[in-house]
């Protein structure tokens, strides 16, 4: 059933016997979030999960957070811990770049260990990277 994620058996018993509405779990955060209201203005939206790859353009929440930020033409990236395969297909949905945290492979307990490290590490390089964007004449 479309929107019902990972719960989807409780959607469909939900609509089925309550009559409840179906509706996508982004959805319903973006607007509690009010984040339209949040990008309106901003020079870039930087958004994330553990892992960006095909199955992101399912609807997961980086799109999400992307679609709103392409209604006011506000550039995106994403950050994710892993680059899966497919990675390539967010960019039809409004991810303008994306990044892997990791700098090297390495046993999930060291990985979680120096999730905060590495992710500062690559805010840091992005950063550096906008900075040297900034400066390139056309």
């Amino acid at each position: 059933m479309a929107g019902g994620g990972a719960a989807g058996g409780m959607g469909i018993a939900a609509a089925v016997f309550l009559n409840a509405d179906i509706k996508p779990g982004i959805e319903i955060v973006l607007n509690a979030v009010n984040l339209a209201q949040a990008v309106q203005g901003a020079a870039l939206v930087i958004t994330g999960e553990g892992r960006i790859d095909s199955q992101t353009a399912g609807g997961k929440a980086p799109l999400g957070v992307a679609s709103v930020a392409k209604q006011f033409n506000v550039p995106v990236i994403g950050i994710a811990g892993v680059l899966g395969d497919g990675v390539e297909v967010v960019h039809q949905y409004g991810i303008d770049a994306v990044f892997s945290i990791l700098p090297r492979l390495a046993p999930l307990a060291e990985v979680l260990a120096s999730g905060e490290t590495n992710l500062f590490n690559s805010a840091r390089n992005i950063a550096c990277a906008i900075k040297i964007g900034q400066g390139i004449k056309n």
